[in-house]
């Protein structure tokens, strides 16, 4: 039987995307095959944390113990997890909740969209996918062809550490057309740029179709606390 392997998890609310501001459990993975220059989970990855190892259904039993009806999957990166599609399936197959997989942009998601989404309502599973702009060290990786899978109820997120980022993100959104087709939020790493200086260029360049995100849990609790 596949077991996982478990940084974290915990009941709290959702700091950021779709669901922010209610509850959700978090379930984070260990292991993540990139590391971004201004990444703030390093813990699942760099071995500070030693990993639980959890089976589907002790993760399943933990969530249903915890009452939240949304769940997150993160990391690290959930989709390189072995067993990750058998996870999925077992928790789609309780009917009440709401998954959504937190991926980093740079594997392909049509696989996963084609095995679940004909067996579910499409808000049932939702992928927020991560675009990594260039001041993340990553952009090279990322997976292009997410944004022609990407769906209604899916999301786009930019994280955005400097003006160059914000520019690629703007036009990114506007080449692929993302706008309608899917959630777009713009989140500042704000030890990097200003969130008002996001805000300005949204106006300036009347993004009606994009979000702001700011993560709440790090208005609530200091930003380094973990389990929140």
């Amino acid at each position: 039987m596949e077991k996982f392997k478990v940084i974290e998890k915990f009941t709290s609310i959702d700091g950021e995307g779709p669901s922010a501001g209610q509850l959700a459990t978090f379930i984070r993975f260990e292991g993540c095959d990139l590391h971004c220059s201004w990444c703030d989970t390093k813990y699942s990855w760099d071995g500070e944390v030693k990993a639980q190892l959890m089976t589907a259904e002790e993760i399943y039993q933990f969530i249903k113990a915890s009452g939240a009806h949304n769940v997150t999957l993160t990391g690290g990166e959930p989709l390189i997890q072995n067993g990750i599609t058998d996870l999925i399936g077992v928790l789609l197959e309780d009917g009440m909740l709401t998954i959504r997989i937190e991926t980093h942009g740079g594997i392909d998601i049509s696989t996963f969209k084609e095995e679940f989404d004909l067996m579910i309502a499409p808000y049932d599973l939702q992928f927020i996918v991560d675009f990594k702009l260039p001041d993340s060290g990553m952009y090279e990786k990322m997976c292009w062809d997410n944004l022609n899978f990407i769906g209604f109820h899916d999301t786009y997120k930019f994280v955005i550490a400097s003006e160059n980022d914000l520019n690629e993100a703007i036009k990114i959104v506007r080449e692929h057309q993302l706008a309608g087709r899917c959630n777009i939020y713009f989140s500042p790493v704000v030890d990097l740029i200003e969130p008002k200086a996001i805000v300005e260029r949204m106006v300036k360049e009347k993004l009606n179709d994009v979000k702001l995100q700011l993560q709440l849990h790090k208005y609530i609790w200091p930003k380094e606390m973990r389990g929140v």
